[in-house]
């Protein structure tokens, strides 16, 4: 789907659309779905990205005018994530949440080729893979314990520690009753960049917002991500981190309070880098020099 006019009016150079208007468009749209659904099939939407279109016709060869194009970037395996189910909702409400999942698809999808890109010339990757995710995991349900009852976001940025790419990633948390509901896709997103992160030994920002009882200030707590390790911010780092965000565009918070983030679980040994030592095999749990992490039982700071 195009999904708003400045996309539709991009896309309908190569005469997808006939003569019809985006309104005209979305009711023709929408009508067409729910007979499709009508008739009992699954059916999958996905945003049709002129940009994203374009790169992927001239990669393959294909015209952007030709419809068999567009069936080839339906089915394209690149984007991460199961299929966006429609389930018969209006495309007024249904386009903001499709625009998101299909942003937080692409994150993942970066994020995944960093991640898999850390990995790379690693002796044994998958059993680092394997432990970079699970200590992820422990990290993001330690968040959401810490952060206790009510809804918070978690925003993240990260970059890598040779090629300085930006990373950012965003994710709603929420605990009611001691029972954890997680947001989805961008859930994912996040914890696939803060792996990349970690895997790359690479560095950023991790700030909780919380806002608490009426009454009292909305309440941000941060870590710094430092060579893949997570420790607390001071109060004025955090303040740093929340003007930068404001002059990307991200308002400060009015009598916002910040604290230092609370005690997270330490990167455990298994998700260091683990490379043979010149040109010979290395050994389990040993970086190329054969020491241990820095810091860590056995190793010494460099």
């Amino acid at each position: 789907m195009a999904a708003d006019a400045a996309d539709f009016a991009c896309l309908s150079r190569y005469g997808m659309f006939g003569p019809a208007t985006y309104e005209a468009y979305l009711r023709r749209t929408e009508s067409q779905l729910r007979a499709l659904r009508g008739q009992g099939l699954e059916v999958h939407l996905r945003v049709l990205e002129p940009a994203d279109f374009e790169d992927f016709c001239e990669e393959f060869g294909l015209g952007p005018e030709d419809p068999a194009a567009r069936v080839a970037y339906a089915a394209d395996p690149e984007l991460a994530g199961e299929p966006f189910v429609y389930g018969g909702e209006r495309l007024g409400e249904l386009l903001p949440v499709l625009v998101e999942d299909h942003r937080a698809r692409v994150r993942i999808s970066i994020a995944c080729s960093a991640l898999l890109a850390a990995l790379e010339g690693d002796e044994r990757p998958e059993p680092r893979l394997t432990a970079v995710l699970g200590h992820v995991s422990e990290l993001y349900l330690a968040l959401a314990a810490g952060a206790g009852e009510g809804c918070h976001l978690l925003t993240l940025r990260t970059y890598g520690p040779e090629d300085g790419e930006e990373l950012t990633a965003a994710a709603e948390v929420c605990a009611e009753d001691g029972r954890l509901f997680v947001g989805g896709r961008e859930a994912e997103a996040f914890c696939v960049t803060l792996a990349a992160g970690i895997a790359a030994d690479g560095a950023g920002e991790l700030l909780l917002h919380s806002v608490p009882a009426a009454g009292r200030p909305p309440l941000v707590c941060g870590w710094r991500l430092l060579a893949g390790r997570l420790g607390p911010m001071t109060v004025p780092e955090v303040f740093a981190a929340l003007a930068d965000d404001a002059v990307r565009g991200v308002g400060l918070p009015d009598g916002v309070a910040a604290r230092p983030g609370f005690p997270l679980p330490g990167r455990p040994a298994e998700c260091g880098p683990r490379r043979p030592a010149d040109g010979g095999p290395g050994r389990p749990g040993t970086g190329a020099s054969g020491a241990g992490e820095p810091g860590e039982a056995g190793g010494a700071e460099v």
